[in-house]
């Protein structure tokens, strides 16, 4: 019977061993996203707020001329190739149309050649570049916004952790004196608005660098579009050199 007693005793610690190991292992970690969001409500409102919505604001600019690059971007090689086979079965207007049914800025520019071919090839190249300014400056429309997001979000950081040692030597000053663990919490809150500064600004930086490689992009081929588009009409006939 003693033994019956712990045979069942030995199986009921061990048991018990195996439950709470595997509640042990159902318990979740903590992962970067609940650290971070943990982090975030500790740094306080005031800031942070503040932080937050100019990583929102920057990212729907972001957003925004994401669509609008990928909607500019248009295959010139194979526009030009149009451009030229509209000029030799319908003449200026069937080139015109191939550019008004196609979007982008190389089309927009291609137009506004066109529609000056009558009046001369120098008249077609100061049209380009004149129409080709007013596209980069579409292209690059709201980026200074983004900067300045990315500047503002860790000035506004350092901006809480000067703040937040001010108030944390007040605290000393006030009491003559005071023990490091009475202080930390407000040094820790002070410097976790410059972490999510930063943070924030890198975020758009990222962002901002490719979307600049983006704009320079489309600004290469227009340039180069405008010069195969002058070669063509000259090689029609259009407009005379």
């Amino acid at each position: 019977m003693k033994k019956v007693l712990s045979l069942v005793g030995v199986f009921g610690t061990t048991a018990m061993l195996f439950a709470q190991q595997k509640v042990v292992q159902e318990v979740p970690e903590e992962n970067f996203i609940y650290v971070l969001r943990e982090r975030f409500i500790e740094g306080g409102a005031e800031f942070m707020g503040i932080v937050l919505a100019c990583l929102i604001f920057g990212l729907a600019l972001v957003i925004e001329r994401i669509v609008y690059l990928n909607l500019a971007t248009t295959n010139t090689k194979k526009l030009v190739e149009k451009v030229d086979e509209a000029l030799k079965s319908g003449g200026v207007e069937a080139a015109k149309e191939v550019c008004r049914n196609t979007r982008g800025p190389v089309a927009s520019i291609f137009y506004q050649g066109l529609d000056r071919a009558d009046e001369g090839i120098d008249m077609v190249e100061k049209s380009v570049v004149s129409y080709g300014g007013v596209q980069m400056g579409l292209l690059e429309k709201g980026m200074s916004w983004i900067q300045l997001f990315i500047s503002l979000a860790p000035m506004l950081g350092f901006m809480g952790t000067v703040i937040g040692m001010i108030q944390a030597f007040d605290t000393i000053e006030a009491n003559g004196g005071v023990q490091a663990d009475q202080i930390a919490g407000d040094i820790k809150v002070a410097l976790l608005t410059t972490v999510f500064g930063l943070i924030v600004a890198i975020i758009l930086q990222v962002f901002y660098n490719y979307l600049i490689a983006k704009i320079d992009s489309i600004v290469n081929d227009m340039e180069d579009a405008s010069i195969s588009l002058i070669d063509v009409l000259l090689k029609n006939g259009v407009a005379k050199a």
